[in-house]
């Protein structure tokens, strides 16, 4: 077995682009403070010193032109790894990112494809308010030739981030910024990939399915092991993989248990969870013995002051898997 290091999200992520920038020469680091700074949350830090401003550098605080840049970068044979210092900060390069590296693929028939991952902090947990805390996931999964990946955890950032990093096709990575420091977990301190388009069994059960994905996993646990105590015998998974998703590993959950919620922090209207939700009515719904539930943010932009009460918690989500198990 490879040796564990107790590690948290930043410290996995800045391990993962450490082995890979030591292994893939053509592999560069670009974004705002990312150099000497180290990023605004760290992520970088100490990679400047180790491989040079030529590989890992500050950019202007202008992210159409970052990723514009990035996506030359990689026609041109060299392996960007963009950091968006907070994922409400990447609508100015939406236009590079789904009518350029989205399509690049399409566009050529297939002779091209832009190696590059568009790492960024996203979501709720530190009061940022309505310009620092945004889930912007069912934007860019909404778009066909984008890959969109959120890890949920130290160990499965690191080995998605490498997975991500091997993989020919532009990926979206958004970070968790609420698990970056809260959660300690022992990471291989060795290279390891996670699949991106599988999803994770992370406790069978039987009563009633449980889809969440990046910091709503930890709500999950907490409102299963409250839901454990009332009798109830909850199967929860993992996500990981936002497009494309792991839609077998869902219906065969939920064809054991006939039940299925989703929970996701980002706006209920036309999220990840209603795409979800859609496909599996369409295929099992001879199986269901509930109506199909989601548990997610408020159509509302994101609050200050009242975070609390717009993220869904342990209590919202208990309550739902009570009425849905008892219908």
């Amino acid at each position: 077995m490879a040796d564990l290091v107790q590690m948290n999200m930043i410290q996995a992520l800045n391990n993962a682009l450490d082995i890979y920038m030591r292994r893939e020469a053509t592999a560069i680091i670009m974004g705002e403070d990312v150099g000497g700074f180290g990023g605004v949350f760290r992520v970088t830090e100490g990679l400047q010193q180790k491989y040079g401003a030529e590989r890992v550098f500050d950019t202007p605080l202008a992210e159409a032109g970052i990723v514009g840049t990035a996506i030359g970068m990689a026609l041109g044979g060299l392996q960007p790894i963009v950091e968006i210092q907070f994922a409400d900060f990447v609508f100015p390069a939406f236009d590079q990112i789904v009518n350029e590296a989205a399509k690049y693929r399409y566009r050529c028939g297939g002779q091209y494809g832009l190696k590059m991952v568009i790492r960024m902090p996203y979501g709720g947990g530190i009061r940022g308010g309505h310009y620092h805390s945004q889930s912007p996931e069912a934007y860019f999964a909404h778009t066909p030739g984008l890959r969109v990946v959120i890890p949920s955890g130290p160990y499965e950032a690191k080995g998605l981030l490498l997975a991500a990093l091997d993989c020919p096709d532009p990926v979206v990575f958004l970070e968790p910024k609420k698990v970056y420091r809260s959660v300690k977990t022992h990471v291989p301190k060795d290279y390891y990939t996670i699949p991106l388009e599988k999803a994770a069994l992370v406790r069978e059960g039987r009563d009633a399915t449980l889809v969440a994905y990046g910091a709503m996993m930890e709500v999950a646990r907490e409102a299963v092991l409250l839901a454990e105590g009332e009798g109830y015998d909850v199967e929860v998974i993992d996500l990981l993989s936002i497009w494309p998703y792991d839609l077998k590993a869902v219906l065969s959950s939920v064809e054991k248990t006939g039940r299925l919620l989703v929970i996701q922090e980002a706006p209920q209207t036309c999220g990840v969870a209603a795409e979800l939700l859609a496909e599996v009515q369409r295929r099992a719904f001879t199986r269901l013995r509930a109506p199909l539930r989601r548990i997610a943010g408020f159509d509302t932009p994101f609050p200050y002051a009242l975070e609390d009460h717009y993220l869904p918690s342990k209590e919202r989500v208990l309550d739902v898997l009570r009425k849905t198990i008892e219908f």
